[in-house]
């Protein structure tokens, strides 16, 4: 799958493409479905299958210019990535568009001349139900039908348990702390990816040593402890995260993600982890004491393990 940033080469897709658009937050069900219907669509026409992302997600770029909280996000762009392309392993590439105050000011007409006829040379467009485009999101599903240089095709919702599979529907499930409900909605458990960086090593002294996850500066929609399961170097291990503001120790308002694994002891420095959430066991709270806070830690890796042998 290849992967390439802003314009394309004319000669890039010069007998045409099929293309898809979207955020793909989360790649759940609804996502999953677009991108293997685009694929039967590209091989009856014999077009390459492209889908069209942006950086930063829109509603994230509108709320730093409005100096608003950032809306929260389920996948960062390498997770997405690569969610789509285990998702979709054909799927010849990824366009991945800058959403910056140039392009939110295309109009609809110009981004379906310059953008989709022009640089990528679209034959056939596959969008979500909900899809809206251009400056003001004026651009429609009706516009799109009445171009004759491609053919607009629209899909329907794919429902799990009367529930829409939609990035929403799974960041709420997810705050709720719903993460069996999020799981049947993505069709995967909710994870992310990140290096092992040096920390502050607070837990060794508590008698936790926890590997500190770096991960972009974004808002993720979880919020306490949890049981995971994380993959690395080592395959697959059991453990405990937490995943939040660290009340007790910090005033930071950046959210960290630290896992202990059960029974580990080696060095996880500069590794790249992906760590799938599991099961929630509480909410983030502030201890009155290092103490306190101690007796909880072990207290969550207690109830930890019990989870995973039950």
């Amino acid at each position: 799958m290849r992967i390439w940033l802003g314009h394309t080469d004319a000669k890039l897709f010069q007998n045409g493409c099929a293309l898809t658009i979207g955020n793909f937050d989360g790649v759940h069900l609804g996502h999953q479905h677009i991108l293997s219907r685009l694929q039967n669509e590209a091989d009856a026409r014999g077009l390459p299958a492209v889908a069209m992302v942006f950086e930063p997600q829109p509603k994230e770029y509108f709320a730093r210019q409005r100096q608003l909280a950032l809306p929260p996000r389920l996948s960062p762009m390498r997770d997405k990535l690569r969610l789509m392309r285990e998702h979709q392993p054909r799927l010849r590439g990824v366009n991945v568009r800058r959403f910056n105050s140039e392009f939110a000011a295309i109009d609809a007409q110009r981004f379906i001349d310059d953008v989709l006829i022009g640089q990528l040379n679209v034959k056939y467009l596959l969008v979500g139900d909900d899809f809206c485009f251009g400056a003001k999101r004026q651009g429609t599903f009706d516009l799109l039908q009445a171009q004759n240089a491609f053919v607009t095709e629209n899909t329907s919702s794919v429902m799990v348990e009367n529930t829409r599979a939609s990035s929403t529907a799974v960041r709420e499930a997810l705050l709720k702390g719903r993460l069996d409900l999020a799981e049947r909605l993505l069709g995967h458990p909710y994870q992310l990816t990140g290096k092992v960086k040096h920390g502050a090593k607070l837990g060794r002294t508590l008698g936790c040593p926890t590997a500190n996850i770096h991960l972009p500066a974004l808002s993720f929609p979880l919020s306490g402890v949890y049981v995971v399961e994380v993959t690395g170097n080592f395959g697959k291990r059991r453990g405990v995260a937490s995943f939040g503001l660290n009340p007790t120790v910090t005033d930071s308002r950046n959210q960290k993600c630290e896992v202990h694994l059960f029974d580990w002891h080696e060095s996880l420095y500069g590794q790249r982890l992906r760590v799938a959430f599991l099961h929630k066991l509480r909410d983030e709270a502030k201890f009155d004491s290092l103490e306190a806070l101690q007796q909880k830690i072990h207290m969550d890796m207690s109830q930890a393990k019990a989870w995973t042998q039950a």
